[in-house]
């Protein structure tokens, strides 16, 4: 049964829309008016490698049996809907025409599915041991979740890389490493078999009788998407500097000892907070992907552009670490080196608002 999902998010969202319309579902990407537009008139395009193959393939939405169309947060009709993908980069949902969206989303009662970096709040409040603790100042905006029911918030691990090349349109998406996204059970035992559903019609995708990858891995523990917080904390904010952005690569391969120590630490409170070790991922098999990450990673980029606002997952694992009484200093010092930078531009700019 075709299911229609809609996506808040049209640039790292539309991989896993790409994924959803290779599948035979429909998928709304909800975007500022010019990109749907753009999506609207030629679809999308996303570039990724099959296995064994030396070029990446495009893939356009256009030659897909689902149906891909495009909207702005306050033409949406939730009615139409069986899940929503949050795939913005966590600021973003400050802006008041996704704000109001999300309002209308939460009062629907449709379960969510985010592919964000930054866990959202509800998420988070399922979890025993972060339900009572002060989070809320690693968030833009943390009243923006304040409405969702936790059992209907659930996290997609982000692992595959990907970025809009800047020199191309807004419908164009280039996957640098194609993981799969893991995600999450629901509460919900109906809304559990439609993620098992499309889990299983992701798999069976095929192109030139080749396997696809990115696939979409449903797990019962909460804790498997916090595998990526070691990562995150590894490489991708390591990539902010006090000068200029560094690639992920030389981010965790500059004092591979150091990294690790970073890493263990951090997989060490996921643990505390009840994951299982098969949850996680080990750090050689992370320092091998790394290898091929050369490029600065999305915060860091962001930082660079003069972004005032980022995800702050830094903050928020220094915000668990204190809590829990296991405090690093490694991670006290990126999150100082994150404020510095965020602050620099707000005071270059003489405003957040730049």
């Amino acid at each position: 049964m075709a299911r229609n999902i809609l996506i808040l998010g049209a640039s790292y969202g539309s991989l896993l829309a790409t994924k959803l319309l290779m599948a035979g579902h429909n998928v709304t990407l909800v975007c500022r008016r010019k990109t749907a537009e753009l999506i609207n008139r030629d679809g999308t395009e996303v570039r990724i490698k099959l296995r064994d193959e030396a070029v990446h393939r495009a893939i356009f939405s256009r030659d897909l049996p689902g149906r891909l169309d495009a909207t702005t947060p306050a033409e949406v009709d939730l009615s139409r809907y069986d899940l929503v993908g949050l795939a913005m980069q966590e600021p973003q949902y400050t802006n008041h025409t996704i704000r109001v969206l999300m309002i209308k989303i939460a009062e629907a009662k449709l379960p969510c599915l985010s592919i964000m970096n930054m866990p959202p709040l509800p998420y988070l409040k399922r979890i025993p041991a972060l339900a009572e603790m002060d989070l809320e100042e690693a968030y833009t905006n943390a009243l923006v979740w304040e409405r969702f029911k936790p059992g209907l918030v659930s996290l997609c691990s982000p692992d595959p890389q990907a970025f809009r090349p800047p020199e191309e349109a807004a419908n164009v998406l280039h996957v640098g490493l194609p993981t799969n996204f893991k995600a999450a059970a629901f509460e919900d035992a109906q809304h559990n078999k439609m993620l098992r559903e499309l889990e299983a019609d992701i798999d069976a995708v095929t192109l030139d009788g080749k396997d696809v990858p990115v696939k979409l891995k449903v797990f019962d523990s909460l804790f498997v998407p916090l595998a990526k917080w070691s990562m995150l904390l590894t490489g991708n904010y390591r990539c902010i500097t006090p000068h200029e952005p560094q690639s992920i690569r030389d981010a965790v391969h500059g004092d591979l000892k150091l990294s690790q120590s970073i890493y263990d630490h951090v997989d060490g409170i996921a643990r505390r907070l009840g994951a299982d070790p098969a949850d996680q991922v080990p750090f050689e098999k992370y320092a091998r992907a790394a290898e091929s990450l050369l490029k600065p990673s999305s915060a860091a980029r962001a930082v660079a552009g003069g972004a005032p606002f980022i995800e702050r997952v830094d903050l928020l694992v220094k915000l668990v670490s204190d809590q829990l009484g296991v405090p690093s200093a490694e991670i006290d010092r990126t999150v100082q080196t994150v404020d510095q930078k965020l602050n620099e531009k707000i005071v270059a700019g003489g405003s957040g608002a730049q």
